[in-house]
This record gives C-alpha cells, sequence and structure tokens, in this order.
C-alpha cells in the first residue's frame, strides 16, 4: 500500500502517533485563511503554480495553499512528502524556521523560497523541486534525522 501525507485531528490519531492540536475555532480560521489565500495567491505563487500544476514535474499532484498540520504550506506533493513554501519580502524567519522544524520532524522536506527568487529564477527554482520529488525517500529515516538534528542544535 502506498502512503501518502495525510493528517489526522486529534480525535483519531492513534496514541503512538504524534497529533498535530488543530482543533475547533483555530482549525476553521486556518481552513479559511487557505480559501481566502488560494482565490488571491501572490504573483509568485501564480507564477509557480503555472508551472507545477496538473502533473507538470514528473506526473506529480501538487495542492494549492494546502493546510498541513497548523501550517498553512503554499504548495504540498503528499505523494512525495514535500511542501514547497514561499516566503514574502516581509516574512518573520523565526517562525518561518519554526514551521519547517514541525513539519520536518514530522518526515515532510521543506523547500523555503523567497519570492524574489521564484519571480527572478524561476527555473532554478524548478530545478530544485524535481531534485527533491525524484529524491528516494524514507519517511522514518527523514523523521529521526530532524529529531538528531534538533537534538544538537538545542544541545
Amino acid at each position: 500500500m502506498k502512503k501518502t501525507l495525510s493528517i489526522r485531528t486529534g480525535d483519531t490519531a492513534s496514541p503512538t502517533q504524534k497529533s498535530w492540536g488543530v482543533t475547533g475555532d483555530r482549525l476553521e480560521r486556518l481552513k479559511q485563511r487557505a480559501r481566502d489565500e488560494r482565490r488571491k495567491p501572490t504573483e509568485a505563487e501564480r507564477l509557480l503554480w503555472e508551472r507545477i500544476q496538473g502533473g507538470q514535474i514528473g506526473g506529480l499532484k501538487f495542492s494549492r495553499k494546502q493546510l498541513v498540520g497548523s501550517v498553512l504550506a503554499t504548495f504540498a506533493c503528499p505523494s512525495r512528502w514535500v511542501v514547497i513554501q514561499i516566503s514574502p519580502a516581509d516574512a518573520n524567519a523565526e517562525l518561518d524556521a519554526l514551521q519547517d522544524r514541525k513539519l520536518a520532524e514530522t518526515g515532510i522536506r521543506v523547500l523555503r523560497f523567497a519570492e524574489a527568487q521564484v519571480l527572478e529564477a524561476m527555473e532554478t527554482v524548478l530545478d530544485a523541486i524535481k531534485t527533491e520529488v525524484n529524491k528516494p525517500f524514507d519517511k522514518r529515516a527523514a523523521q529521526r534525522g530532524a529529531s538528531a538534528q534538533f537534538a544538537r542544535e538545542e544541545g
């Protein structure tokens, strides 16, 4: 059976799984924000979406403004456990790092690009995405590696 990226609420997660802890009003606000942002993409998001939608990258399906736990991913490729984030010029680097860490701890690979990078070097961005989604990937090894890396950083 092929596993894909899925999110479970706290009610359906098994006791051994990490729960994202997103419920109630917060979950509804995140869903509404995702809908609003899908309706009004930035120029960088619109241009990158035109290049990755419809299986243009290796036949893979990407979703726009996908809620992954408590993180609103710019784009997500559930079958490859990859999230693509586009950061605006005024982004909070500390918050971006925290979101990337939360995703990495669950085995999700994160590619983060600045808006300017997408607008000015689209082919380089697409090459980075193609490289990442085509890498052999073991979710369990990624989770172990991320946990060890973050433990070293904190220690």
